[in-house]
């Protein structure tokens, strides 16, 4: 079972940036098409990006132009970099990926707060 350990988040004010990083266990990593998603209280977790094993992204029209998913194999990592940050954009920001972009449990998350 893959294990799912994101980081990054923090307290920025509108117009700054963050990265954030989820670090996977298991070495099948690279085979695997990967998502970051994100979820404010009472609300759905909704998909704000996603890479395939072949490095193809995706992204939300919300985040689009602004947001920037990659990730490096040998490190077993996803990132998103997150620019032009925005109070909308303030969540819980989770990864996920394998079958249907969401085979794995979820780990604890990472809090972003957009504030100025």
């Amino acid at each position: 079972q893959v294990q799912l350990v994101e980081s990054g988040g923090g307290l920025v004010q509108p117009g700054g940036s963050l990265r954030l990083s989820c670090t996977a266990s298991g070495n099948t990593f690279s085979d695997y098409p990967m998502a970051w998603y994100r979820q404010v209280p009472e609300s759905q977790r909704e998909l704000v990006a996603t890479i395939t094993a072949t490095n193809a992204t995706t992204y939300q029209p919300s985040v689009k132009g602004r947001f920037t998913i990659s990730r490096d194999n040998a490190k077993n990592t996803v990132y998103l970099q997150m620019n032009s940050l925005k109070p909308e954009d303030t969540a819980v920001y989770y990864c996920n990926g394998g079958r249907f972009l969401r085979e794995w449990g979820w780990g604890q998350g990472t809090q972003v707060t957009v504030s100025s």
